[in-house]
């Protein structure tokens, strides 16, 4: 097979699963393209809204569609990292003897929901750190491997609200995107209302497997990224650090630090994605402002000032793609643009 019906069979395979998505969960569509994308790439997503904004029924309803094990935890202020992770416990056999035996935890499973993440304690939010980086867990000693595909969909309420606790920036970079779920608009609401307040259930519809999502994924890997798309991303990364040379003024007066590696890796692959979904088999610079916003938003840290100005992570990075253009400004001389 030919690398252009990989691209046909990707495209394909994308609508099939955001049709399977959608018939469950109401509205929403650029959210549950971007989870895709995420999951596609091989990573984490993290999902903010307020309570009651169907996140946990995209990330169950995500499960049925690609046939995968799924668990959800609970998180709250008085959970600890065995209750994910698993423990060793002392067991008695048929004849008396004694025994060391682990007990798995949920995080042992395809598609892990972490509902409301930041309710429980930096502690137990850091026992999910080594699963998601590495695929495997460590107890007693002993590393136990995760089934692939893995992933995190963790949820969480905005910082504001009473009784959470903010993510550690190493929990946060661990997560390939973070996605802003927003309010439901009137008509959304309603068709809301007449599913849920009636007979009806709905469940989403098998329509891919986990090896197939895995094969996905190496056609993500095999999208090609010409070299000065792939240094506008790398700019952009440079643009937020504040101790950067390439850095504008807005990032020196308002950022007190700046995405890391990991933000490039992310915008990369969501823009091969993004390339693939959009039926294109190379990266442009438009798939790579496409990827920019939920690859960074969560990476950034803006200083006091920056608050004080009513500036967000999302306006910033809005404002970064305005500052640092597709072509270098000697480049645009040399062609007179």
């Amino acid at each position: 097979m030919g690398f252009d019906q990989d691209v046909e069979k990707f495209q394909a395979a994308v609508e099939r699963l955001e049709e399977a998505v959608g018939a469950v969960v109401v509205g929403q569509r650029g959210v549950i393209r971007q989870v895709l994308a995420a999951i596609l790439s091989g990573g984490h997503v993290l999902l903010e809204g307020v309570p009651g904004l169907g996140k946990t029924l995209l990330v169950r309803s995500l499960a049925q569609a690609l046939e995968l094990d799924f668990n959800r935890i609970q998180f709250t202020p008085d959970l600890m990292p065995a209750d994910i992770l698993g423990a060793t416990i002392i067991v008695d056999d048929n004849e008396g003897n004694r025994d060391f035996s682990f007990r798995k935890g949920p995080v042992f499973t395809q598609v892990l929901l972490a509902d409301e993440i930041n309710r429980a304690t930096p502690k137990t939010q850091s026992a999910l750190l080594e699963a998601m980086q590495e695929g495997s867990v460590t107890v007693g000693g002993t590393i136990h491997t995760l089934d692939q595909p893995f992933m995190v969909l963790a949820t969480q309420n905005p910082l504001e609200m009473e009784g959470t606790y903010p993510l550690p920036e190493a929990q946060l970079d661990r997560f390939l995107f973070k996605v802003n779920v927003p309010f439901p608009t009137l008509d959304e609401l309603s068709e809301v209302i007449d599913r849920t307040t009636g007979n009806q259930t709905q469940q989403a519809s098998p329509v891919m497997s986990g090896q197939e999502l895995l094969e996905l994924r190496k056609v993500v890997r095999a999208v090609p990224v010409a070299e000065p798309v792939k240094r506008y991303a790398l700019r952009l990364i440079l643009a937020t650090q504040p101790t950067s040379a390439q850095a504008p003024e807005i990032t020196k007066r308002f950022v007190q630090y700046g995405a890391s590696p990991r933000g490039a890796q992310a915008i990369i692959l969501g823009a091969k994605v993004n390339a693939l979904m959009n039926g294109r088999g190379q990266v442009d610079y438009a798939d790579v402002r496409h990827a920019a916003v939920p690859s960074l938003r969560h990476r950034l840290l803006l200083n006091f000032e920056g608050e004080a100005e009513g500036l967000t992570s999302d306006s910033f990075v809005e404002q970064l793609l305005e500052t640092i253009k597709d072509v270098p400004a000697r480049l645009q001389a040399e062609v007179g643009a």
